[in-house]
């Protein structure tokens, strides 16, 4: 799972909130704008561009999703002449969050992105700089209270259902069309798990000769291999498992090595380079759905921008879910995260051919 997602649930949105019918839906149903329609004008641009205003971005955790988010985001500032004055990392401390708001404050910046850890010790922290005019935007989730276009520009996270519908394409495509499945999902009350896995769930039931046999939850992403091999003794005709995200896929693959059963496809979510280097060399993992952080973190600057100059910004916005195969994954992955797969991959990319 990208670390973006990562223990975030313990305060985030009720799940209940977020319902699956066919799209991803925000905090109070807001219906989903598509990223491709945030963008600046020519004369927003060059009337930003004399402003000499400062950003910051406030990171929840350094991984290759916030490498990729960062860069993006500060792409797009300097197009605009936006200065980023401060790139802080939380690890996942909402108490260091808040320390690093308060940091930042003092560098007087006109606009702020982050990812908020805990939405409710989140609310106090943030509403600082809500209060002393500060534009925000927010990835995925937004502070307790908080009201688009009065506390902050926008929130912009995944296409969650998209996610979960290329999921289970991807599985279905991988045993034909047909045959007995086993669904791993998230156990904990997080939108982004919740609903990337209850798509998955609800795509796969459009399959008609494809049959959910097991479907399994898991709130510990080191108990993957123990469950998925629980699920294959139990049920040996099961030709395909889904896992919520890379790090349970990992475990999943394990238990398939172990029980011998090389026939046995996996599909995930998020990339992973153990995962990734599985597919490539041809082992279970069958495909992998990932966003685009790179795009997000463009879309996050636009959004920001565009607050700036007090134009109106969509109060909830999504980017694209890709599906990583393969005979794509060099390109895939460069569209994700902006930059090549690591060596060991482009290794075996290059044997394969």
């Amino acid at each position: 799972m990208n670390v973006m997602h990562k223990l975030i649930g313990l305060a985030a949105f009720v799940a209940s909130t977020w319902v699956v019918a066919g799209e991803t839906a925000g905090p109070n149903g807001e219906k989903p704008t598509p990223y491709t329609q945030v963008t600046l004008k020519p004369d927003q641009t060059k009337a930003l561009q004399s402003k000499k205003y400062k950003a910051a971005i406030l990171m929840h955790t350094t991984s290759d999703f916030s490498s990729a988010l960062i860069k993006g985001a500060k792409e797009v500032f300097a197009e605009q002449g936006i200065s980023v004055v401060a790139v802080t990392d939380a690890e996942m401390d909402s108490k260091k969050q808040r320390t690093d708001l308060e940091t930042v404050l003092a560098l007087k910046p006109d606009v702020i992105i982050s990812l908020v850890i805990d939405p409710v010790s989140g609310a106090a922290a943030f509403r600082q700089a809500s209060d002393k005019g500060v534009k925000l935007v927010f990835i995925s989730n937004a502070p307790q209270g908080f009201k688009a276009g009065k506390d902050y520009a926008g929130i912009v996270t995944d296409d969650l259902y998209g996610m979960g519908k290329s999921a289970a394409e991807l599985m279905a495509a991988s045993i034909g069309g047909k045959g007995d499945v086993a669904l791993l999902y998230h156990a904990a009350n997080y939108y982004v798990t919740n609903q990337r896995d209850a798509a998955v769930k609800t795509e796969l039931a459009k399959f008609p000769n494809i049959k959910i046999i097991a479907n399994k939850g898991i709130a510990n992403p080191n108990d993957g291999e123990v469950i998925a091999g629980a699920i294959l003794t139990q049920n040996p005709s099961v030709k395909a498992i889904y896992a919520p995200w890379d790090a349970i896929a990992e475990g999943v693959t394990a238990a398939a090595r172990a029980a011998g059963r090389k026939d046995v496809k996996v599909v995930t979510m998020d990339l992973g380079a153990a995962t990734a280097l599985d597919m490539v060399k041809g082992g279970n993992v069958a495909g992998i759905v990932t966003d685009l952080p790179y795009d997000m973190g463009k879309t996050l600057a636009r959004m920001g921008a565009l607050a700036l100059l007090n134009q109106p910004t969509p109060p909830f916005v999504t980017v694209d879910a890709i599906k990583v195969t393969p005979a794509n994954l060099a390109t895939q992955w460069q569209k994700a995260l902006s930059r090549t797969p690591p060596d060991a991959i482009q290794k075996a990319l290059a044997n394969r051919k």
